[in-house]
């Protein structure tokens, strides 16, 4: 991988890995307009201050955009508003062009569910090998390390990952999906592609032994993947080839 692209993926990553940050992003996507930084230092109990610095590093990572209100309510200095860049944040029910080209794909890809299951996450492995993931030379990278890199390629995505961990369950917690349209009407499809993606950057990274799912749509806006280390080894336990539900290990 190029070194910009790798940097852009470390900062995108490092902009939703603040809590703090989190809630902002969740709380511009629950509303249904855009918000300035005071507006939203009220909703999340933020200082106004420390709202405007995790804005700007929202913004300069990507997930976030931001323009004056037109026109102003007041006299004076127009305020600054602020709303998710994720496509999948947007809330409008109508579809777009792309949207409806792609749940034509993802309806007609393949005859029955459990084709369309395989063949998305075989796609989703073929897309981890283009992204450039080079395997760390020895020490290998940890499970932990190898979680926080595909976590920034989910950021880099548009997906707004947080990272977390349960005892040995280590989680990346996407809070926006840019297809949520297309994947609440063909699961089997899109979630079947992210959990290829999943599986198949770990592989490229050369990440230890591990057992990954994904638990599509726990909330609204929310999907969970987990990773859990294992035994066997992950070229074993988690090969394309073998159609499997994407909310199973």
């Amino acid at each position: 991988m190029r070194t910009n692209q790798l940097a852009g993926r470390h900062r995108t990553h490092g902009a939703s890995a603040v809590a703090s940050r989190v809630r902002l992003l969740d709380a511009l996507r629950a509303s249904q307009r855009p918000l300035d930084a005071r507006e939203l230092a009220a909703e999340c109990g933020l200082h106004v201050s420390t709202v405007r610095f995790h804005l700007d590093v929202l913004s300069e990572a990507g997930l976030v955009r931001s323009h004056s209100e037109s026109p102003p309510r007041t006299r004076g200095r127009p305020r600054l508003l602020y709303g998710p860049a994720s496509v999948g944040d947007t809330g409008t029910p109508k579809q777009t062009g792309y949207q409806v080209l792609a749940t034509i794909l993802a309806t007609y890809w393949a005859e029955t569910p459990a084709e369309r299951t395989q063949r998305a996450e075989q796609a989703g492995w073929a897309v981890a090998r283009e992204q450039g993931f080079t395997p760390c030379p020895s020490p290998s990278l940890t499970a932990e390390e190898s979680v926080t890199q595909v976590s920034g390629l989910f950021a880099e995505l548009g997906f707004e990952p947080e990272l977390a961990r349960e005892g040995q369950d280590l989680q990346i917690r996407l809070h926006a999906c840019p297809f949520r349209a297309v994947a609440q009407e063909r699961p089997e499809v899109v979630c079947s592609m992210h959990l290829g993606l999943l599986r198949g950057a770990l592989a490229e990274l050369g990440a230890p032994a591990t057992t990954s799912s994904l638990r599509p749509f726990v909330e609204p806006h929310l999907c969970v993947a987990h990773i859990t280390p294992a035994i066997e080894s992950a070229s074993d336990a988690q090969s394309p080839q073998t159609p499997s539900a994407a909310n199973q290990s």
